[in-house]
């Protein structure tokens, strides 16, 4: 019990001075605040032009994919990350070396800022958001799950850390990391739910995508915060959903730490 106090009062003081170094720049995170409404009224229009009648196009109505375009783009705010930039320009500059002195293992300093990080677009992005869909365009965001909801974002917040990492930590071994991080970027994009909920891609790619951590990063928060979840055929309720979950943000932290091991071996700590 001491281990875990020592450990959540060290998150909460990285957190905090992330919070404090981020909060100079905040008029960068409320520049961001347009973004998503700007895109939501996008997607609105081609919605409504798709939905010609009453009928539902990949088991949702119109309202229902309304409503969850502005949940994902919501949730989008709270899930947010570039760990992956960060691990390899520490890895390529050499100041990782640093790091790997402290008494403290970097995915957990790094998870820590993150959670600074996040909580300051909790404040300046994700609440004037939300309130910006509830009252201009009268998106209904009340979770149907809260409790189930909530813990599904949680974990779609870790998800997307953990993944993101994994990639960082390819610095260990290539030169350059652009190109497998604009691959990912391609990847996370279109098959996380992020842009059209993956319940509208063809029946053999939803179960393809049933296998692979994109889906849980936004597409199954997203479901549960709407509703039950269903991909490829399987439908689940909010519990089993998030367990699920639950089960891929552990496998990931697995991979991470499997890879992280293995990239320590190859850090000379001299620097590109």
């Amino acid at each position: 019990m001491s281990y875990i106090l020592h450990r959540l009062r060290v998150m909460k003081a990285v957190a905090i001075v992330t919070f404090k170094e981020w909060g100079a720049y905040r008029t960068h995170s409320m520049v961001s605040i347009f973004v998503g409404p700007v895109y939501y009224l996008v997607q609105m229009c081609i919605w409504r032009a798709v939905y010609t009648t009453d009928s539902a196009i990949g088991g949702m109505t119109l309202n229902q994919m309304l409503t969850y375009s502005g949940v994902a783009a919501a949730i989008g705010y709270l899930t947010m990350d570039f760990a992956d930039w960060n691990l390899q320009m520490l890895i390529h500059t050499g100041k990782y070396a640093t790091f790997a002195l402290r008494p403290i293992h970097h995915r957990f300093f790094a998870l820590s800022q993150k959670v600074g990080h996040r909580f300051l677009g909790l404040i300046f992005e994700f609440i004037p958001v939300v309130l910006i869909f509830t009252l201009l365009f009268r998106v209904n965001l009340i979770p149907v799950h809260v409790g189930w909801a909530l813990l599904s974002v949680g974990l779609g917040f870790m998800i997307n850390f953990y993944v993101h990492y994994c990639i960082g930590i390819a610095g260990f071994w290539l030169t350059k990391t652009g190109g497998i991080r604009g691959v990912f970027q391609i990847l996370r994009s279109a098959f996380s739910g992020a842009l059209i909920p993956l319940s509208l891609f063809p029946g053999p790619l939803q179960k393809v995508l049933i296998f692979l951590p994109f889906q849980f990063i936004t597409y199954l928060p997203g479901r549960i915060w709407t509703g039950d979840y269903t991909l490829g055929g399987v439908t689940l309720a909010a519990p089993y959903a998030v367990g699920l979950q639950a089960l891929c943000a552990l496998a990931m932290w697995g991979l991470s730490e499997v890879l992280y091991r293995l990239g320590n071996r190859k850090f000379t700590g001299v620097g590109v």
